[in-house]
């Protein structure tokens, strides 16, 4: 057990994975599918179990249409279609559920997880913990530096600064950067005709940065690369939307988070509301004593 990790769950991704995976047959005491919040909460149970986190967030996405990114571009994420009713229904009972445990979670209508995952990460950072960053989400490698680690539970993928650098081609702080100039299909961001991932990585390799490419345009288009003259045209000819496209590629900093490490310690759990959802989810003793040990595993220093 680390007293000096936060972990940051990027939570919606594993309610999504609970809801394609796991029968609608699966119902609550009112009949309502609750197949999204028992896939969340097996999937908890392994990261506590298996880490004991005494420090621990689980950021869930509201909105696909109300965040600031759609203020600054509004077919960001159009592509995607809104979480039906029922799954709704089933993100609440998941925050309920983390909060009952003892355990913080936020989420809000203008801010994705991705920014509430960063803004924590750095507040961390400076009170001198490591982060460790469960996701599957390539997106938040942008938040990774010094030893922290960005883990895609499922596959048991764990990528440091080192491995973001392999894998991607830049550094963590390059990836705004990178997804800005190559696009990002998964949330409808169209990047620069004709300039991929391959070739975003090298452009920022001897560039650093999107602001320092576009002062360098003329040395851009000299450089010992496959059709250097036609992208440094193409950079140009697209400097304003790249300009669009890399302030949504990042993240924003919210003030309004905690930036004190005690307020995301474990908390003893509200064991009344854990009963009266335990009843409600029709856990059995065995998955109800799994999940009380592996909170109880998290008291003990």
């Amino acid at each position: 057990m680390d007293g000096r990790t936060l972990y940051s769950i990027d939570a919606s991704i594993y309610v999504f994975r609970g809801w394609f995976t796991l029968p609608d047959s699966l119902t609550d005491t009112q009949g309502n599918p609750v197949n999204a919040v028992i896939g969340f909460i097996d999937f908890l149970t392994q990261i506590i179990t298996g880490c004991r986190p005494l420090h621990m967030a689980c950021a869930f996405d509201e909105s696909l249409t109300s965040s600031w990114r759609n203020d600054i571009y509004p077919p960001y994420k159009a592509n995607r279609d809104s979480a039906p009713e029922e799954l709704k229904f089933q993100f609440a009972l998941c925050r309920q559920f983390v909060a009952a445990s003892g355990f913080r979670e936020f989420a809000s209508p203008l801010l994705e997880a991705d920014d509430i995952i960063a803004t924590l990460a750095t507040n961390a950072r400076a009170q001198g913990f490591r982060n460790v960053v469960v996701t599957a989400d390539k997106d938040l490698t942008q938040v990774i530096r010094n030893q922290d680690e960005w883990w895609d539970f499922a596959k048991d993928r764990r990528l440091g600064t080192a491995g973001v650098e392999q894998k991607f081609g830049v550094k963590p702080e390059q990836i705004g950067d990178l997804l800005a100039l190559a696009g990002d299909k998964v949330d409808n961001i169209p990047g620069i005709p004709g300039i991929g991932a391959k070739t975003a990585a090298k452009l920022l390799v001897r560039w650093g940065d999107i602001p320092n490419m576009l002062q360098n345009l003329e040395r851009v288009a000299t450089m010992k690369m496959r059709g250097a003259g036609r992208i440094g045209e193409l950079l140009s000819e697209h400097r304003e939307a790249l300009h669009v496209a890399r302030q949504i590629t990042g993240t924003r900093h919210a003030d309004e988070l905690p930036a004190d490490m005690g307020e995301l310690a474990r908390r003893p759990p509200d064991q009344g509301a854990l009963d009266d959802l335990f009843e409600r989810l029709g856990f059995g003793q065995a998955r109800r004593e799994r999940w009380l040990q592996a909170l109880a595993a998290t008291a003990q220093p």
